[in-house]
């Protein structure tokens, strides 16, 4: 429990605040390939013109990567956001506890390569195949098979998921490869066989989150588990065969399993161990629930093996999922919620399906559910099962709605939401399709504007990172790099870019200054939140934009 905040109304205002979270919108680097630079967006334009803002990092140590050629990622920004503090995120936090043998030391380790020593079975690795750093590593998979090898297990099969979304998007053949070679160099031992099971496109199976689409992951069981599927001799087979035949980029590339004599080679058996070797949480509860609940009922499994599972970490800590994790997440505590409902601040907070959990689970501190049930309304929009670059305003206008019902039903001193667009449809590289979510959501922004001034509120723009910003590759000179067709090549990641943090507060009377603090992150954000509000954050939380006269 959290002591309630101390009141200082220079600044509290007759109406709401309003936190608008425009998901992957940053300032560009580049003319060529900047999408919100390219969108007619005649509301962000005025604010930005007319009202306070500043930029905010929101990548690297800012929020608390391993170095600042990490981008930023939604899970990290939110979680600083609603810290109001820096706190070191999964990605640094295994790197650091396989450096120092800590993970290896641990009970979950041992326990699962026992497992394996003990029934003479398989070691499965379940994840992303990249060097991402947003949901996974491949470093730490290649460490951990080294490791599993000198403690005397025999059998390694990974199932491999093909990126394309954090690294560019027809990236797979250069870790697929390489990461082939490591294998077999590791095989040459005759007592050692570590090998490709299986893969496929992260949108397509396995990696789904929030319950937003149970056929992906009941598809990634059939090809991990079952080893059912479309047989290839290898996974470079496999890639370049469905590339030419689908036309897909790697994030959309259809399943597929490795066999040898017309059999898998490595379904998941009675006596095996599996580790997910994903770090982060949404994306990774929906397949570890298929692997840990015995009473489970959003698909038919088929089989449901008898093995050791464990995730990389624990991807919800209030729901204990999975059962058995190799490294603790960040202790995330004393967030601006939590801070709120223990001051009596009633807050609502809104998202369509894919971000939903970002504006509450994320934002609340990687916490389930609500801090007070009765100063507390949560509300998803059910996002549409349907590519995002065929329906680019995604559900924007929707969460408008009500959120403008809200505000002029006057019951809710916080409000905040989360415009998905500029990520969402980033991530797809069709550059028409993102300058067309930029326009939906700019009309929106100023729909929700035009209700915070009537209603005599402030609003507050920022982003969690870039996205929509940076939509084309870039070679080091900042030439564009081109296909053989000579169009420009699609950059499906994050930017390293900054966001912006935008002040519309109509009922300014010189409370504060209105140059706002520079060289900050979005950890920020919580503090400006809470001195909107009309108190004083915590002494220990990263300091607001704002000055107070």
């Amino acid at each position: 429990m959290v002591e309630p905040l101390v009141s200082n109304n220079k600044i509290k205002r007759e109406g709401p605040v309003v936190l608008v979270i425009m998901d992957g919108v940053g300032y560009g680097k580049y003319q060529e390939g900047d999408a919100v630079k390219a969108a007619m967006t005649s509301n962000l334009d005025q604010l930005l013109s007319s009202c306070p803002n500043t930029k905010l990092k929101a990548h690297g140590l800012a929020v608390g990567l391993p170095s600042d050629d990490d981008m930023g990622n939604s899970e990290v920004g939110h979680n600083a956001m609603g810290a109001g503090r820096v706190f070191s995120q999964g990605a640094k936090l295994v790197g650091e506890s396989i450096s120092s043998g800590k993970m290896y030391q641990g009970d979950t380790w041992k326990k699962l390569i026992g497992n394996v020593i003990k029934n003479n079975s398989t070691l499965h690795f379940i994840g992303l195949l990249s060097d991402g750093n947003v949901h996974s590593n491949i470093e730490h998979l290649k460490k951990m098979i080294v490791e599993a090898k000198k403690e005397g297990v025999k059998k390694v099969r990974v199932h491999a998921l093909l990126d394309g979304r954090d690294v560019g998007e027809m990236s797979a053949l250069d870790y697929f490869d390489p990461f082939q070679s490591f294998l077999d160099d590791l095989s040459k031992d005759s007592d050692f066989d570590a090998r490709i099971a299986s893969g496929g496109g992260r949108m397509v199976i396995t990696m789904d989150r929030y319950n937003a689409n149970w056929e992906m992951v009941e598809k990634g069981w059939h090809t991990h588990v079952l080893g059912d599927g479309r047989l290839f001799n290898s996974a470079h087979e496999a890639i370049e065969t469905l590339r030419k035949e689908t036309g897909a980029i790697d994030q959309d590339l259809p399943p597929f399993v490795i066999g040898e004599n017309g059999k898998p080679v490595g379904t998941i058996e009675d006596g095996d161990s599996v580790i997910l070797f994903n770090f982060r949480g949404d994306r990774a509860i929906e397949i570890s629930k298929a692997f840990d609940e015995k009473d489970f009922k959003e698909f038919d499994r088929k089989r449901y093996p008898k093995v050791e599972y464990a995730g990389m970490m624990e991807y919800d800590g209030d729901l204990h999922i999975p059962s058995q994790y190799l490294v603790s997440p960040p202790q995330i505590d004393r967030t601006l919620a939590e801070y709120l409902c223990a001051t009596g601040v009633k807050q609502f907070s809104i998202s369509e399906t894919q971000k939903f959990g970002h504006v509450t689970y994320f934002f609340n501190g990687n916490r389930s559910g609500k801090f007070d049930d009765k100063l507390e309304e949560y509300v998803e929009i059910p996002s549409d099962k349907v590519p995002f670059e065929e329906r680019p305003w995604m559900k924007c206008a929707e969460i408008a709605d009500r959120v403008i019902d809200e505000i002029e039903n006057g019951n809710w001193d916080l409000i905040k939401l989360n415009f998905p667009n500029g990520d969402m449809v980033g991530h797809t590289g069709v550059f028409e399709a993102v300058v067309c979510s930029m326009e939906a959501m700019d009309i929106q922004i100023g729909r929700i504007r035009d209700a915070v001034k009537k209603k005599g509120g402030v609003m507050i723009v920022t982003a969690d990172h870039g996205n929509a910003d940076d939509m084309f590759e870039h070679d080091k000179k900042g030439g564009v790099k081109r296909k053989e067709n000579g169009e420009p090549k699609a950059k499906t990641s994050h930017s390293l870019n900054p966001v912006p943090l935008i002040i519309f507060d109509p009922a300014y009377n010189g409370e504060y200054s209105l140059t706002l603090n520079e060289g900050l992150g979005i950890s920020s954000v919580a503090a400006t939140l809470m001195e909107f509000l009309g108190y004083v954050p915590p002494k220990d939380y990263d300091k607001s934009v704002i000055n107070l006269n």
